[in-house]
């Protein structure tokens, strides 16, 4: 098919009929159902007990999307969406981690796909997205290197149960935002912070996302497997030789660390030189367990970073300029509204050899929506879409790998530290009522992928 550049007029055809296109949520942040014997997640207690997220809000009810998904569910159908991603919550499966299996949680699941193949809806699993069992986190969580053998029989348990039902597997969802945000700045769940935790959930974070691979190919016959990376565009705040090599480490640190493993490159120490401390957690044979064949990767794309020198900033000696500060276009989350961004991941990875195809599996935008005469006109949100999307799609005509497209989120959810405030969705949640109102984003999507 020969593509052309510039298509002021850009339509779903253009991108050819092997290009998928859906929309993305999670169990943490949708589901609520602390019932039928689901364990406490790690955020659970980070909300509950800790008390750190915006507002004091917790996911304990978050959409009630545990009651809730046929609703949910068919909106997607009455959108036209024909691919939906999904997490299976770790704690509502394996309550304590490891052992018995909660047959409930493994009930709930089969109902949900099944729900959304009666819709004409392929569901997409994501193995981990960030809800780890409280009760291994008391042993330590991913800084544990026990958390190979519990990951591979999580992952081996959903891979048997939903072997004839999934062909789609993601094994880890974002392990640089996890281990970043949770086991180095401490603002996400669990709430540590510093290298002596970081380091090592890194190094099985990798370990984990190989493993999760093979366990899945193991037990699913033709199983589509891949894993997903967050990513920012990273531009140095000016040309200066400092600023230049500060941008360089972020780089690193956000887009390399997770990638380069897995391919077979091992650690981009060469970068960044604290990153040599990881070898202490590395043992014999960890470079061949390290590699991971997937059939694709997902890129998770919202923003990109400008970076300066920063002397007193450890180990890295960088600092992200916030998009206020620089004045710039920027979303209720303060990211900067870049479409370029996108062009730039999909051009940078689709440089690896290894990346057989590239799956956006996480593009939006959180925005103030408002209910005006019981409607939301979100069109910010839909220049941001049609833009970036756009961007997808130049990406595309210049040879890069580009091969799908999920949108951030189905429905407005718990949004992690910031709790409730932001709103991805699609679909505008009233958290009081639970009442779903389709905002004009929704539409356009619709009607964007019925031309």
């Amino acid at each position: 098919m020969t593509i052309k550049k510039e298509r002021p007029d850009l339509k779903r055809a253009y991108f050819g009929e092997e290009f998928v296109w859906g929309v993305s949520s999670s169990a943490a942040q949708t589901e609520g159902g602390n019932e039928d014997g689901k364990g406490m997640s790690v955020w659970d207690h980070f909300a509950t007990k800790k008390r750190k997220i915006l507002n004091k809000h917790t996911p304990e009810i978050a959409c009630d999307f545990y009651h809730r998904y046929p609703e949910d569910v068919s909106i997607i159908k009455s959108l036209g969406i024909p691919n939906f991603r999904y997490s299976l919550s770790w704690p509502r499966i394996l309550p304590d981690g490891t052992g018995k299996i909660n047959k409930k949680g493994l009930d709930y699941y089969h109902r949900l796909f099944d729900e959304c193949r009666k819709n004409g809806i392929e569901p997409w699993i994501t193995l981990y997205h960030w809800d780890l069992p409280h009760a291994l986190q008391l042993k330590g969580g991913w800084k544990n290197r026990d958390i190979l053998k519990w990951f591979e029989e999580y992952v081996s348990v959903c891979s048997h149960a939903f072997k004839d039902s999934i062909k789609n597997w993601m094994i880890l969802n974002e392990p640089g935002v996890f281990t970043g945000a949770g086991y180095f700045l401490g603002v996400h769940a669990p709430g540590e912070r510093g290298l002596k935790n970081f380091l090592p959930a890194v190094h099985h974070a990798v370990l984990c996302q190989a493993i999760g691979a093979k366990t899945v190919r193991r037990e699913v016959k033709h199983a589509h497997v891949g894993t997903t990376f967050s990513c920012s565009h990273i531009t140095p705040h000016s040309n200066s030789i400092k600023d230049h090599a500060a941008a360089n480490r972020v780089d690193t640190i956000l887009n390399r660390l997770f990638i380069e493993p897995c391919l077979g490159m091992g650690y981009p120490i060469k970068d960044i030189p604290i990153l040599k401390k990881i070898e202490k957690y590395i043992h014999p044979g960890d470079d061949k367990l390290m590699k991971a064949e997937f059939d694709f990767i997902g890129i998770q794309c919202y923003t990109r970073e400008v970076v300066q020198h920063a002397f007193f900033m450890p180990h890295i000696k960088a600092r992200v300029v916030p998009a206020n500060r620089r004045k710039v276009y920027h979303t209720a989350m303060d990211w900067e509204v870049y479409p370029e961004a996108i062009y730039q991941m999909l051009k940078k990875y689709s440089s690896y050899p290894g990346v057989k195809k590239i799956i956006i599996t996480e593009n939006g935008a959180a925005f103030n929506d408002k209910i005006t005469h019981k409607k939301v006109d979100d069109h910010e949100r839909i220049k941001f879409l049609s833009d970036y999307i756009s961007q997808v799609y130049r990406a595309k005509a210049d040879g890069y790998k580009a091969d799908g497209y999920f949108v951030w989120a189905l429905t407005d959810n718990f949004e992690w530290a910031e709790g409730y405030y932001p709103r991805f969705g699609l679909v505008y949640v009233d958290f009081e009522t639970q009442k779903r109102i389709i905002k004009d984003s929704g539409y356009w999507y619709r009607n964007f992928l019925t031309r």
